[in-house]
């Protein structure tokens, strides 16, 4: 079983992210659920989502050992990574949130500026959630690309599915960069 946690601020767009991932799992013939978690901030409150993604029936739908985590947001970061492996492959959102130095021992930790790439590069801040999916996909590997694309594509507007195909391919981008 592969298990996985996004983590943000509410508004950000993590519970997408991983909807999209779960789903992706199922259609790649496999077993995926999403398990969420948010204040009753509807903007602005940390929020999680745990993914777990494996080849046989999910019986409990919370992450307990985290493979991979990827964070948005400082107080989430500090609130959630409480189950992570010590191996565990972090992402954190370079120009929001800063690990402590026993994370960078414990963690393979990559900062990437995801929200930036998303205003900056893609030019609509919404897409953050397509830029750190991307990035989980090109890290792990633990869903098909190319289903995890089409996914992606399904659940996203057909007006703004031109942005979110050039947030992804972003996405990927920064992470085959970071991996160098």
């Amino acid at each position: 079983m592969t298990e996985l946690r996004f983590t943000g601020v509410g508004g950000q767009g993590v519970l997408l992210a991983g909807e999209i991932l779960a789903e992706a799992r199922i259609k790649d013939k496999g077993y995926g659920v999403k398990a969420a978690t948010y204040t009753s901030q509807v903007r602005g409150g940390p929020t999680k989502v745990d993914i777990l993604l494996d080849e046989k029936e999910i019986l409990y739908p919370y992450a307990q050992s985290i493979d991979f985590m990827l964070s948005t947001a400082q107080i989430s970061y500090d609130q959630f990574k409480v189950d992570l492996k010590d191996d565990a492959i972090v992402v954190v959102e370079s120009n929001l949130v800063t690990p402590s130095k026993e994370d960078f021992e414990k963690y393979k930790i990559y900062s990437i500026p995801i929200i930036t790439i998303a205003k900056d590069e893609v030019g609509n801040a919404v897409t953050q959630s397509v830029v750190a999916l991307a990035i989980t996909i090109t890290l792990i590997k633990c869903v098909d690309r190319d289903i995890v694309y089409e996914t992606m594509l399904s659940k996203v507007p057909a007006k703004v599915a031109d942005v979110n195909k050039k947030a992804f391919e972003l996405g990927e981008k920064y992470a085959k960069e970071a991996m160098k």
